[in-house]
């Protein structure tokens, strides 16, 4: 395991694994982020970053779905879990801190991806999120730069 991984990125990580949590579990989201707290390794990360992300992705997870259902190539019910969970986290940090440039969450999306996910699910959330940062983000000067 790297240990050279920003306390942003072990944040999303959390991030990811709660929302799992969550939706395999039907944990309710403040017993899903209690558990993650107590992981060891929790210290190192961005706790401010993974309250704000978890429980606003969490709680607008309908909404975010809703949202991006027409851009997937599967219907919703086909996501692996994984897949959902950084989808919700992503599409929550695009939507809600447009203080974070779109490829920077779309990168970290991506390499949480290829932690967690399955060999190519990170080539479908690229696709995914780039068809967001589009729509939400229309005017962000480094869309224009592409």
């Amino acid at each position: 395991m790297k240990t050279n991984k920003t306390p942003r990125r072990r944040a999303r990580e959390y991030v990811v694994q709660a929302l799992y949590q969550t939706a395999l579990n039907s944990s309710p989201a403040p017993e899903a982020a209690k558990n993650i707290r107590e992981n060891e390794h929790f210290a190192k990360a961005d706790d401010a970053l993974f309250t704000n992300v978890f429980f606003g992705a969490h709680q607008a997870q309908r909404e975010l779905m809703q949202t991006m259902r027409p851009l997937l190539d599967r219907d919703e019910k086909d996501l692996n879990p994984i897949e959902r969970a950084v989808l919700l986290m992503a599409a929550y940090e695009l939507r809600e801190m447009p203080e974070t440039p779109y490829p920077v969450i779309i990168n970290e999306a991506i390499e949480v991806t290829k932690t967690f996910g399955g060999t190519d699910s990170h080539k479908f959330i690229n696709g995914i999120l780039d068809k967001l940062a589009a729509q939400w983000r229309p005017n962000d000067p480094k869309r224009q730069q592409r």
